[in-house]
C-alpha cells in the first residue's frame, strides 16, 4: 500500500497510510456532520494514559471527537469504512473499544472537574464507497457507561444467577 503525506499547520509533513488518511478524513467529515447538527465541539483526538494492561504496559486512550449537544457532553467514536460488504461499520466499536473509551472519559471529566455532567456515547459511521458520496450517520447514546461499571461483593445481584 502506497504512503500518503499528510502536510500539518506547521508546514512539516508526516507520513500516514492510506488507512490513516481515510480516517483523518471520516473524522473531519464526521465533525463537520455534527457542526451542522448543532453539536459544539470541545476537543478532536483527546488522548491521554488511563492506566496498565495485564503485563503492565502504559495504556494510553484516545476519544475521536468530544462534543456538546446541548448541554450533554458527547464522547464520540469516528469510524470511517470504504465498504460494508462484509459487516456494518459500528460493528468495529467492540466491548473492547468502548471500555477503553468510557476509561478516557472518566479521565477527561476528573481533569476538567466535570464529573457530575450529563453525558453519553455516540458513534459516527462514515461510509466513503468508490465514487459515490459520503454517507454519515450519527449514531446517538450507542453504549452507556452503566455497562462497564464494577460490581461489588456487596451488591448480591450475582446470587440470582446460582
Amino acid at each position: 500500500m502506497p504512503e500518503t503525506h499528510l502536510i500539518l499547520d506547521s508546514g512539516s509533513t508526516q507520513e500516514v497510510t492510506r488507512s490513516r488518511a481515510t480516517g483523518i478524513y471520516g473524522e473531519t467529515l464526521a465533525a463537520q456532520a455534527l457542526l451542522a447538527d448543532g453539536y459544539r465541539i470541545v476537543s478532536v483526538n483527546f488522548k491521554v494514559p488511563v492506566g496498565r494492561n495485564s503485563k503492565g504496559v502504559a495504556v494510553t486512550g484516545e476519544i475521536d471527537i468530544i462534543a456538546l449537544d446541548g448541554e450533554t457532553l458527547c464522547f464520540i467514536e469516528v469510524k470511517t469504512r470504504r465498504s460494508e460488504e462484509f459487516a456494518a461499520i459500528s460493528a468495529a466499536v467492540d466491548l473492547k473499544k468502548q471500555r477503553q473509551i468510557t476509561r478516557t472519559s472518566k479521565v477527561y471529566r476528573r481533569l476538567f472537574k466535570i464529573e457530575n455532567i450529563a453525558c453519553r456515547f455516540d458513534v459516527v459511521t462514515v461510509l466513503l464507497a468508490d465514487r459515490a458520496e459520503p454517507v454519515i450517520e450519527v449514531l446517538k447514546d450507542f453504549w452507556s457507561e452503566s455497562s462497564f461499571r464494577k460490581r461489588s461483593w456487596n451488591d448480591n445481584s450475582w446470587y440470582d444467577h446460582y
